[in-house]
C-alpha cells in the first residue's frame, strides 16, 4: 500500500466517444473549487451520502473489470469530477501501477494551483478542458473564482508544447456568455495554439434538477 487514497463520488463505466479513442472508465472525483451555476456534480462538494475511498490497488482491480475493453479499444481510465487535480497525488500513483497499456485522460477545469498539473502532466495522455469562459467576468460570475489559475495552467500547457494532446470544451452557457464570447475564446486560445474545440450548450434544466434532487 503506498497511502495515496482516492476520494470518488462515482465510477461510470463502458464509455464511448465522450472521453477520447476507445471504450473509457470514468472516475469522478470528490471535491471541486469552483461553484458554477450549472454544476451536472454539485454532489462532488455536497454528499447527501459518504464519498467511496480507494487505494491505488484498489481503484486498479476495480477498474480492471474492463482491461480487456481498455486494451482491444485504446481506451482508459478518465480521471474527473468534480475536480480531480485536486487529487493529482493519487493519480500519479496510479499512473505507475496501471498497465501500461491503458490511456489516461482528465477532464480538469485546470482552476487548481500550477503545481498540481505538474504533478501528473507527464502522466495524461489526453486532456479534456472545460474552461468556461475566457472572458474574465463572465468566468467569474459563473464559476464564482477568477480565471487566473485556469489561465496559468493553460498557458503551462502550451509553453509545454502540449496543444496536440488537448481539447477544450467551449460551452454557451445560458444567461452568461453567447456564441460571440465563444468565439472571442476560442480566437484567444487558437494565439495559444490550441486547435482542438469542442463546441456545445450546457444542458442547464438537467443541471437545476440535479441541484433540487440533492437538496444543493
Amino acid at each position: 500500500m503506498n497511502g495515496h487514497i482516492f476520494h470518488a463520488i462515482g465510477i461510470e463505466r463502458l464509455r464511448v466517444i465522450n472521453d477520447g479513442e476507445g471504450i473509457t472508465t470514468l472516475v469522478a472525483g470528490y471535491g471541486c473549487p469552483l461553484r458554477c451555476q450549472y454544476c451536472l456534480n454539485p454532489q462532488c462538494f455536497e454528499m447527501p451520502k459518504p464519498v467511496h475511498s480507494y487505494s491505488v490497488e484498489e481503484m486498479i482491480r476495480e477498474v480492471s473489470v474492463d482491461d480487456l475493453y481498455f486494451q482491444a479499444t485504446g481506451g482508459g481510465v478518465v480521471f474527473g469530477g468534480g475536480e480531480p487535480l485536486l487529487q493529482a497525488d493519487f493519480i500519479h500513483a496510479f499512473r505507475k501501477q496501471a498497465p501500461k497499456e491503458w490511456k489516461i485522460y482528465l477532464e480538469s477545469s485546470l482552476a487548481v494551483k500550477e503545481e498540481e498539473l505538474l504533478k501528473v502532466i507527464r502522466d495524461i495522455d489526453f486532456f479534456l478542458i472545460d474552461i468556461k469562459d475566457m472572458n474574465e467576468e463572465i468566468y467569474e460570475r459563473y464559476s464564482g473564482k477568477k480565471p487566473d489559475l485556469m489561465r496559468c495552467n493553460l498557458k503551462l500547457l502550451a509553453e509545454r508544447g502540449l496543444q496536440d494532446k488537448v481539447t477544450i470544451r467551449l460551452p454557451l452557457i445560458a444567461g452568461f456568455n453567447t456564441d460571440k464570447n465563444r468565439a472571442e475564446s476560442e480566437e484567444l486560445l487558437r494565439e495559444m495554439g490550441f486547435s482542438s474545440f469542442d463546441r456545445f450548450s450546457y444542458a442547464v434544466k438537467k443541471a437545476l434538477d440535479k441541484r433540487r434532487e440533492i437538496g444543493a
